[in-house]
Formats: structure tokens, C-alpha cells, sequence
């Protein structure tokens, strides 16, 4: 039996979403309230919208990079997409699932804040931020990318998240910018978790010189500081383990294809290991919602069971 076609648009706004949801989208309009959604035809003509169906979406060949760059470029260098419209169509009864998969890829454009973050002085953080990336490095394109898509997930797990883990999140990798904006060289490291521990102490001290020049608290930026340097180890701290949470689910919602692609399967399965170890297993759930590629999920089942053998939690 032939399934029934449909189309919806998803569209990004600077508001909550006014217009009633349809039902089969609840789960949608409850992760990403700043997303208005209409059921629309299938043949739909969708001018300036990003289309998308759910076959190409499915496919192991889908091209992620220039799905990354179309998201990118619809936010003309501001921190979030007002008026981004995604047009999916497909299958009807697999439209929820897949939006909010597709959601779930280009968070970063969404930008949602919280009471801590809507103010005057996060804008001139999010100018700061964007200002110190080069995106014309395309490794650097892809730092900025993961660091406001770990912001989003932050926020998405802990909607009262403070304002130290929220700029811990932003500028956790911001050493890269200094040794690895051209070429990445963590494969080469002959023991892994010294090179992180060194990266995320890096990392802390040019966050914290940034931060201050903006005149945030000294106690907030200390505290965002110590975020960044401890943020590379599995922690029961709890801003700490949001961070790694926020940071592991980005690397597999967003940075895996490239990674993938980038230092293949063997530095791959490592990363991937390493990745779930620092993701609590409560928050594992999210990984059912991601659209992870045939390789990479192997490898997170493969991870998995091999901790389950081993009499960890999944």
C-alpha cells in the first residue's frame, strides 16, 4: 500500500509559536517552541525555503555539508535565522519523526536563551564569539557550528542553565582557533586524554582573558573558566556533566559525518568511545532522535554493547 505524501514547513521565529500545532507534532512543537509548523501540499512551491525530502534525508550519501552551509548562510552573520524556513516533504506519517531530526541539525540557527542570556551583555558575548572565528577556514566554520549547537543542546537540557556553563559552552574549544584552525592534529596525540586535558586548560585561560575584557563578573567568568579546564573528564559535578552532555551530543548530532569523513574508522570508533563515556546515560535517549550515519551508529551500538558486556550502563 502506497503511503500518503506530505510537506512541512518549518519556520524559525524570533517569538514562540502562536499558530496551533498539528497534534502529530506535539513532540516537535515541545523541543523547539521557537519554530512555527504548518502542514502544507506536497507539491508546494517553497521559494527561499531549504527543501529537503525524507528519501535524500535517509540516504547514507546525503551531503551534509552543503545542507551545513545552506543552514550557515541562512543566518547572514547573525547569532540566529529569523525567517529560516525548512521545507520537508515525504511520507506523511514519518514527517514528525524526521522534522525533528532536521531541527535537531540546524539548532544552532534557532538559538534559544534563557533568562540569563537575554541581555545586552550576551549580545556583545555572541559578538565576541563570532568575531574571533575566521569562517573562512572551513575547520573553523565548523568549530563555530559546534559551539553554538553545544550552547542550544546546554539549553535544551537545562533550560535554567547559569550563565557560566552557557559561555563555558560557547568558548570550550576556543583553543583550536589557535592550533588546529587549518589542520586537525589530535590523531596524532601519543596519549589522547593528555592531549584533551592540555586543550581544555588551554582553552580556559584564553576564554577567561576574553571574558574579562567584556567586564563580566570576575565570579563568572572564574566559574566558566573552571567549566572549560575540567570539561574534557567525566565528572558527577552537575554543571560540569551538563557541559559534557551538551558537548557529547553535539559531536554526534552535528560534527560526526565530518569527523567521520575526516579521520576515519579507527580514530572514529575511538572518538565515539570515548564520547558516549562522557555522556550520562540518562541523556543517551537523545541519541534514538538523531540522524546518525549507518557507520557511526555501528559504532555507538558497538560502544555500547561492549559497555553493557563489560557491566556498565548504557
Amino acid at each position: 500500500m502506497r503511503s500518503i505524501e506530505g510537506c512541512v514547513a518549518l519556520r524559525v521565529r524570533d517569538h514562540r509559536a502562536a499558530a496551533p500545532t498539528p497534534p502529530s507534532f506535539a513532540q516537535v512543537a515541545r523541543e523547539f517552541p521557537f519554530v512555527a509548523i504548518e502542514q502544507l501540499s506536497a507539491d508546494v512551491a517553497g521559494d527561499n525555503a531549504i527543501r529537503v525530502s525524507i528519501s535524500e534525508w535517509r540516504d547514507s550519501a546525503f551531503d551534509w555539508w552543503t545542507f551545513d552551509r545552506a543552514i550557515d548562510g541562512a543566518t547572514d552573520g547573525a547569532t540566529e535565522a529569523k525567517g529560516l524556513t525548512i521545507l520537508l516533504t515525504g511520507a506523511a506519517a514519518e514527517l514528525p519523526a524526521v522534522s525533528l531530526e532536521l531541527l535537531l541539525r540546524c539548532q544552532r540557527a534557532i538559538a534559544r536563551r534563557n533568562q540569563q542570556s537575554c541581555s545586552t551583555l550576551f549580545d556583545a558575548v555572541l559578538e565576541c564569539h563570532r568575531a574571533i572565528h575566521d569562517v573562512s577556514l572551513p575547520l573553523v566554520q565548523a568549530d563555530l557550528a559546534h559551539a553554538l549547537d553545544v550552547w542550544q543542546w546546554l539549553l535544551r537540557l537545562a533550560p535554567d542553565a547559569s550563565l557560566a556553563v552557557q559561555l563555558a559552552a560557547l568558548f570550550h574549544d576556543i583553543e583550536r582557533l589557535v592550533t588546529e584552525s587549518e589542520r586537525r592534529i589530535e590523531q596524532h596525540a601519543s596519549d589522547y586524554q593528555t592531549f584533551k586535558d592540555s586543550h581544555a586548560a588551554r582553552g580556559a585561560e584564553l576564554a577567561a582573558a576574553l571574558l574579562r575584557e567584556l567586564e563580566l563578573a570576575d565570579d563568572v567568568v572564574d566559574r566558566a573558566a573552571w567549566l572549560i579546564a575540567t570539561h574534557e573528564r567525566r565528572s558527577d559535578e552537575p554543571e560540569l556533566a551538563l557541559l559534557n552532555d551538551a558537548d557529547a551530543l553535539s559531536f554526534f548530532s552535528l560534527n560526526s559525518p565530518g569527523f567521520a569523513d575526516y579521520y576515519g574508522p579507527e580514530h572514529t570508533r575511538m572518538k565515539v568511545a570515548y564520547t558516549l563515556n562522557r555522556l550520562r546515560p540518562p541523556s543517551r535517549r537523545f541519541l534514538d532522535h538523531i540522524r546518525l550515519r549507518p557507520e557511526v551508529r555501528a559504532l555507538v551500538d558497538e560502544s555500547l554493547g561492549a559497555r553493557s558486556c563489560r557491566g556498565n550502563p548504557r
